[in-house]
């Protein structure tokens, strides 16, 4: 498993107390039903990711992006994916229209703050359309990908 993890200001690696999550590793590790994502549309995208065989990372890093006067962290920001081999944090959001404007609003303060990240914020849309068009291929192709390599 691929970890990340920073001690800067900026980068926390994990807040909490667990490892982190999930790796895919040149399309060899898949999604898997044991895997521990916060909604089921970010394994569909963990599977779309494996299908073409991108590296990639389940929420390995945390950036403050808010402090109190004393300096302690009041908010942070932790994007859903990180593609090493693109450079690209990626944040999916599948929530309703009126809750998405918190989301917004952290991801143009992190934005602000890191100017040299590169960061894709998916919306309920854009996930229903990708998965349209290629969902419907994975299970097919990652079964022969198994057998090829098994």
């Amino acid at each position: 498993m691929v970890t990340c993890t920073g001690s800067s200001r900026e980068d926390l690696g994990s807040l909490g107390g667990d490892p982190p999550l999930r790796s895919g590793l040149s399309g060899l590790a898949v999604a898997s039903p044991i895997s521990r994502f916060a909604h089921p549309s970010e394994e569909r995208f963990a599977r779309l990711l494996d299908f073409y065989r991108l590296r990639w990372e389940y929420e390995p890093h945390t950036f403050a992006i808010s402090w109190s006067t004393q300096g302690e962290i009041i908010e942070s920001f932790t994007p859903d994916f990180w593609l090493p081999d693109l450079g690209l944090y990626v944040e999916l959001t599948t929530l309703r229209q009126s809750l998405v404007t918190r989301k917004n609003r952290k991801l143009r303060r992190f934005r602000e703050l890191h100017p040299d990240k590169r960061v894709r914020l998916l919306y309920r849309g854009d996930i229903e359309r990708l998965m349209a068009k290629y969902e419907p291929a994975l299970p097919r192709a990652l079964g022969r990908f198994h057998l090829l390599h098994a």
